[in-house]
């Protein structure tokens, strides 16, 4: 996934003409930082890449990721009553 999100990143800085040199002078980071966040580099930090897609206007996009709201795995497991804990209260015979 990281591969494939650098080589977009890499997409959208050609598109805006800009040399890697010009999105690490703006993010004060270095030519090698912005070279491995388009290789799809693991070791890289998440807030390099955040930094890449804010430079390119693409951090909206951003906000999708893992929103409760479209994860439907989890919102099955909420209304799953086959594993619902019940709490039971101090003092209190069961």
């Amino acid at each position: 996934m990281l591969q494939a999100l650098g080589a977009r990143l890499r997409a959208a800085r050609l598109r805006r003409r800009l040399r890697q040199e010009d999105v690490a002078a703006k993010l004060g980071f270095s030519r090698d930082t912005i070279n491995a966040v388009e290789h799809g580099s693991m070791t890289t930090s998440v807030g390099a890449y955040l930094s890449v897609l804010w430079v390119y206007g693409l951090q909206r996009e951003v906000e999708l990721l893992a929103d409760p709201s479209l994860d439907r795995e989890g919102a099955a497991l909420t209304f799953d009553v086959g594993e619902k804990r019940v709490k039971v209260r101090k003092g209190h015979a069961v």
